[in-house]
């Protein structure tokens, strides 16, 4: 599926750094998230580690993510900085933190652990957003000052 007009080297720049977003969000934050999630280190360690599934689907899902975000800004025909955090904080609101809310809400999860995965989501759609806007939409140049 293509987008007209997608900055598909925009597209990868942003999951690559909604990735990254994640990688220093739960470092920072792990500790708390894993008190929130009521588990200790040595339980998420059980089995052999760190498994590479859980980041293959990261990784996916922030492609995945870049994408579509990147064709709503399109389709919305703003693609800004500021037209990227816009889309970015309305698709969260709308979409991610209800979605999390509900599903937290049934499973028992603590509301702290709502807000730290759900500030998660939140930054990086801001950053993939940014992003995005920043590159334009099929544009060469890496930086556009009218963009911002």
């Amino acid at each position: 599926m293509a987008f007209a007009g997608a900055n598909y080297l925009a597209v990868v720049v942003a999951a690559l750094a909604g990735f990254g977003v994640g990688a220093i969000w739960y470092t920072v934050l792990g500790k708390a998230w894993l008190d929130a999630l009521g588990k200790s280190c040595d339980e998420t360690k059980a089995g052999g580690g760190a498994k590479a599934m859980p980041f293959v689907i990261a990784i996916v899902a922030n492609l995945v993510m870049a994408i579509m975000l990147s064709g709503l800004m399109g389709h919305l025909g703003n693609v800004t900085v500021r037209g990227g955090l816009i889309s970015g904080f309305f698709i969260w609101i709308g979409f991610v933190i209800t979605t999390m809310g509900v599903n937290h809400a049934f499973s028992g999860a603590s509301t702290k652990l709502t807000a730290i995965d759900g500030g998660h989501w939140l930054a990086v759609l801001l950053v993939m957003g940014a992003i995005l806007g920043a590159f334009g939409s099929r544009r060469p140049q890496v930086f556009d000052e009218s963009r911002v």
